[in-house]
């Protein structure tokens, strides 16, 4: 059974939030990293440099993927904060983790 994610990148200021959804979340960090890293990117993420993972959840059914990913776009910051805040108290970016870079 595939998984799906569904995921919350911030810039490094973490003043902007992005909400996202894939079915892999390794190479999708992979493509915000390099849309931000790329000057002329026409892209949310890449226009305000959004490539730091906060937050991921797991889901097995690209249905629900998606209706969560919907929901979760649809809350104020300050809920969206507190979903991080949960999960990730100290705002860590996990790029690193998840991609196995040290």
């Amino acid at each position: 059974m595939p998984n799906y994610y569904i995921y919350i990148l911030t810039n490094r200021h973490k003043n902007v939030l992005y909400v996202g959804f894939t079915n892999n979340l390794l190479v999708r960090l992979m493509q915000h990293e390099e849309e931000a890293a790329t000057p002329t990117s026409k892209t949310f993420t890449g226009r305000y440099k959004c490539c730091y993972l906060v937050y991921y959840e797991i889901c097995h059914d690209p249905g629900q993927g998606i209706s969560r990913e919907k929901e979760i776009k649809s809350w104020r910051r300050s809920k969206k904060d507190a979903l991080v805040q949960n999960f990730n108290p100290e705002w860590r970016f996990l790029n690193d983790e998840l991609l196995g870079r040290s």
